[in-house]
């Protein structure tokens, strides 16, 4: 594993898919030109709307996501996280909330279905209830081993207030999470940052964390503050509100000093 610089890129996106893809294009440059190599999109980065056009524009919305993602890939020479976009699943009129790793050859590596969903009450009024229309995985994700990139593990949003996820990928050795995200902006003030440095200090790794940000449409508000933060709980960067990117160096020295310094992985008794 080399050092190197991982984007997390932050989005305001809305229920059109052209113009969505069009302001990722656009961020996933700015990385570039900053000297990312690993790059994460949020979970809805395609579409953000009303629940009944996403389930009649998924297939399109799917297909043309995979292709952005592939094409992307390989113009940039980066590997990427498409952070969540809803798949078709035959047998019911619903979707997958699905994350996809893609090489720098354009290869998909890993998909994931995201497997906690969002159904609760949020306090300030608004109720969501994602299993309506999104089946859930019922699948552990599998560790993605780079060579230079380090071992790299996929999750999405809600899943980051459930450790035990955390914990199944860490027994697969993990230097890396993505938790790309589409935070409420009520729960998000108070729970996103310590949920996502609590990740990261547990399983001594680093966390990588693109989120949407702003106002989509209607009452639909999220958080923002995308981020990076070291396997230490240190927050290296930080989008703030406004579309943009978070941007940090993953050093494997950084890695190695804090596991040696604070071996908890090693000193696991209940698994």
């Amino acid at each position: 594993m080399k050092s190197y610089l991982a984007a997390a890129i932050q989005m305001t996106s809305v229920p059109n898919l052209q113009t969505n893809l069009a302001q990722a294009e656009e961020l996933i440059d700015l990385a570039v030109r900053q000297g990312a190599e690993l790059v994460g999109l949020p979970e809805n980065f395609p579409f953000i709307g009303e629940e009944e056009d996403k389930l009649a524009q998924a297939k399109t919305i799917a297909d043309e996501s995979e292709f952005f993602l592939k094409k992307m890939a390989q113009r940039y020479q980066i590997t990427i996280l498409g952070g969540g976009f809803p798949v078709p699943v035959e047998q019911a009129n619903k979707v997958h909330n699905t994350a996809l790793l893609i090489d720098s050859n354009g290869q998909e590596l890993r998909r994931y279905h995201k497997v906690h969903l969002f159904d609760v009450n949020v306090p300030d009024g608004n109720t969501y209830q994602e299993s309506t229309t999104v089946v859930a995985g019922k699948e552990i994700p599998q560790v993605c081993d780079f060579t230079d990139l380090g071992k790299i593990g996929i999750s999405v949003c809600y899943d980051v207030r459930f450790p035990e996820l955390y914990r199944q990928m860490s027994h697969q050795g993990l230097d890396i999470i993505f938790v790309p995200a589409a935070f409420t902006a009520f729960t998000g003030k108070d729970h996103w940052q310590i949920l996502l440095q609590a990740r990261a200090i547990e399983n001594t790794c680093y966390i990588i964390a693109p989120a949407q940000t702003g106002t989509h449409y209607a009452r639909r508000q999220t958080h923002g503050h995308a981020m990076i933060v070291d396997p230490w709980g240190v927050i290296l960067a930080d989008a703030g509100d406004q579309p943009g990117i978070a941007i940090a160096e993953i050093d494997p020295t950084r890695l190695e000093q804090v596991r040696r310094q604070m071996p908890s992985l090693q000193h696991r008794v209940f698994g």
